[in-house]
């Protein structure tokens, strides 16, 4: 029987501090500290084999800002390696010593004993598109902050928009180009609070075109197109979803992908005593506020109206069964909605209750649970 040797790694951007731990002899040994390169990582566990000629080695490190680099060197070289879920590594009460010598070998006993859940890895191409709409989503927030900008110079200088009910249609776009100041300072800094929000707009109209492509790649294309025909999700929020999860059989029901974006609710019960409050907000913070955006999209439509062209189009082509079910959903999300609220509570807290409901759907599409 070959010997399982796990092997910690505290990972920082500048240095890696490595601790090995036997399972069979409950001790570390093999303590260092060494430039943040995964040859060097690979240097050590090759030394290591070589003094054990039965070892079989387990690498692990928390998931963090570094990314997945060392976890697909170490792959690739032929060792097992895992990325630890930080949120899931159990905390020992009263240790208020912590360093990077003592952080891998907590790591190295978290391997040895299996307190520790792995986050999923996404693939290389995974990786590169969930960026690419992470870089859309930067512009967006972008866009916001320029209109902001010229909105608050306007309102500094006296003109308010009164010739509508929204702002960001023709009709303000036209009211803002008629505007003029006396002052041509004011004149040029009004010129550019607005080439600013037209700069980010171009930019955020091309990302998305780009998005449009990435959706169509053989890998995205048919997942994609099953949840854009639900009322909420446009190309972007599907992609990101597919990109992002990738396996979504790896979770076992709804309940678990819904508690995955943080949309259940925090528990704090003992004894005969319940206690419920907000939402974890544990887990993927992007994903959860783009299914919260989608909830809101959701509710702006009408229950028993008629489908816009645009959900039509993005349903043609699916099958009968996808349509129905996307159908069936919507139906279900206005129904906890005017419930909730019915009964009082916040519009919000409804919303986001109707974007975990939302979730549950976007399993259940995934995994081919539409009966």
């Amino acid at each position: 029987m070959n010997t399982v040797i796990n092997i910690g790694i505290d990972v920082h951007k500048d240095s890696y501090s490595l601790c090995s731990y036997s399972f069979a002899t409950k001790q570390a040994f093999g303590q260092t500290k060494i430039a943040s390169n995964s040859n060097l990582v690979i240097k050590y566990v090759r030394k290591l084999q070589e003094s054990q000629p039965n070892v079989e080695v387990l690498c692990g490190y928390e998931a963090g800002p570094t990314g997945y680099g060392l976890y697909r060197d170490l792959e690739k070289a032929g060792i097992g390696c895992v990325i630890m879920a930080p949120t899931t590594l159990p905390k020992a009460s009263g240790n208020h010593v912590k360093n990077d010598r003592l952080d891998a070998m907590e790591l190295s006993k978290h391997l040895a004993f299996g307190t520790y859940s792995a986050v999923h890895v996404p693939t290389s191409e995974d990786e590169a598109v969930k960026n690419y709409t992470r870089l859309r989503n930067t512009r967006v927030d972008a866009l916001k902050k320029a209109k902001q900008n010229l909105l608050s110079f306007l309102l500094r200088s006296g003109r308010v928009f009164s010739e509508g009910r929204s702002y960001w249609t023709h009709t303000h776009y036209a009211w803002l180009k008629r505007q003029q100041f006396i002052d041509p300072v004011d004149q040029e800094t009004f010129n550019e609070y607005l080439q600013e929000v037209y700069d980010q707009q171009d930019k955020v109209d091309r990302y998305n075109q780009r998005i449009e492509q990435l959706s169509q790649l053989e890998a995205y294309r048919d997942k994609v197109a099953r949840l854009r025909c639900f009322r909420g999700i446009e190309t972007h929020t599907a992609l990101s979803l597919v990109s992002e999860i990738g396996d979504f059989s790896r979770f076992a029901n709804a309940q678990q992908f819904s508690s995955y974006l943080g949309l259940v609710p925090g528990e704090d019960s003992s004894g005969q005593r319940e206690k419920r409050g907000g939402i974890t907000k544990a887990g993927n913070t992007r994903l959860r506020l783009l299914l919260i955006e989608g909830a809101n999209a959701t509710l702006r439509s009408s229950l028993y109206g008629q489908k816009s062209k645009r959900l039509k189009a993005r349903q043609d082509g699916n099958e009968a069964d996808v349509i129905a079910y996307a159908d069936k959903a919507n139906r279900r999300l206005h129904r906890v909605y005017n419930n909730l609220t019915n009964r009082g509570v916040i519009k919000n807290k409804a919303t986001v209750a109707v974007a975990r409901e939302l979730s549950c759907f976007i399993w259940g599409m995934m995994n081919n649970k539409i009966d």
